[in-house]
C-alpha cells in the first residue's frame, strides 16, 4: 500500500499514479476512511498512526492536512493573546494557521519560520521580528546555529509538535528541537498548539518537558487517556470545536 511508504498522499497525486479521475479517488478514500485502514484528510489521504514512529512531511504538504482541525486551535489560541502582548510564534503548520489568525492583531510578533514571516510581511500588520541566520528549507527556519543568545523576550511562546507524549513535545529535526528549548526560556508562558493525532505520534526526541508547558490548545478528538495524561501532567487544556461540514 502507497501509505507504508509514505504518510501521506494527495488527490493529485494519486490521480496522476493511478490514472482515474479525482472523483474516483475521493470515493476510494471515504472507503478507506470507513474501513479505517487510512484516514481521509484535506485534501487527500493519511496513513493511520499507530505510535510506533513519525516522519516529518514537507511544511507545504503538512499545511493542508486537517486543516479543521488546525484552524479550530488556531481561533481557541488567539483568544490568549492580549493586544500590546509580544509574543514568539514556533514554525510548523498549526502555529503557521495561528500566526495568519493574529496577523493583524496589535502584537509585536518574532518568529524563525520563513513561511510564516514571509506571510505576515505581506498581508500582516502587526510589528514583525524575524529571527536571522541562514535558511533551513526544511523545516523552513532561519536560524544561526552559532547564537548562543536571544535579546526577544515574550510574554507567550506558542509552539508545534511532530509528536506528544508523557515526557512531553517529541520532534525529529535537529533544529526544531534546540529552538524549542531556546525560545521557551525566553517566554514567560508556553503554549502548545496540537492537534489530536500527534498523541499517536512518537517522534524520538523529547523537545520540551510538560514540566515547561502551561497549556495545550487541541481538537475535540482528545482522547479521555490523553486527556488525563495532561492532568497528570499539571497541564490546562482548551479544547477546539472542529466545525464540521453538514
Amino acid at each position: 500500500m502507497l501509505l507504508d511508504e509514505r504518510p501521506f498522499a494527495s488527490v493529485r497525486d494519486l490521480q496522476h499514479l493511478i490514472g482515474v479521475s479525482g472523483a474516483t479517488i475521493r470515493r476510494d478514500i471515504e472507503k478507506l476512511n470507513e474501513a479505517g485502514r487510512a484516514r481521509k484528510v484535506y485534501g487527500g489521504v493519511a496513513a493511520v498512526e499507530r505510535g510506533v514512529r513519525a516522519a516529518s512531511l514537507p511544511f507545504v504538504e503538512n499545511r493542508d492536512i486537517a486543516v479543521a482541525a488546525k484552524r479550530a486551535i488556531a481561533r481557541e489560541a488567539e483568544k490568549l493573546v492580549q493586544d500590546g502582548s509580544s509574543i514568539i510564534v514556533h514554525a510548523g503548520s498549526t502555529c503557521f494557521h495561528f500566526g495568519c489568525r493574529i496577523a493583524h492583531r496589535n502584537l509585536r510578533v518574532y518568529t524563525n519560520s520563513l513561511p510564516l514571516a514571509s506571510y505576515l510581511g505581506e498581508h500582516g500588520t502587526c510589528q514583525l521580528t524575524v529571527g536571522g541566520g541562514d535558511l533551513h528549507r526544511e523545516p523552513g527556519l532561519l536560524y544561526d546555529v552559532a547564537t548562543t543568545s536571544h535579546r526577544f523576550y515574550a510574554a507567550q511562546f506558542f509552539v508545534g509538535a511532530l509528536g506528544i507524549s508523557e515526557q512531553g513535545i517529541l520532534e525529529q529535526h535537529p533544529l526544531l528541537v534546540r529552538l524549542c528549548d531556546e525560545m521557551s526560556r525566553t517566554a514567560s508562558e508556553v503554549i502548545l498548539l496540537a492537534d489530536s493525532r500527534k498523541f499517536s505520534v512518537h517522534p524520538p526526541t523529547v523537545a520540551l518537558p510538560f514540566s515547561r508547558i502551561a497549556r495545550v490548545v487541541t481538537d475535540d478528538g482528545l482522547s479521555d487517556a490523553h486527556a488525563r495524561m495532561l492532568e497528570r501532567a499539571g497541564v490546562e487544556i482548551t479544547i477546539a470545536q472542529i466545525e464540521r461540514e453538514q
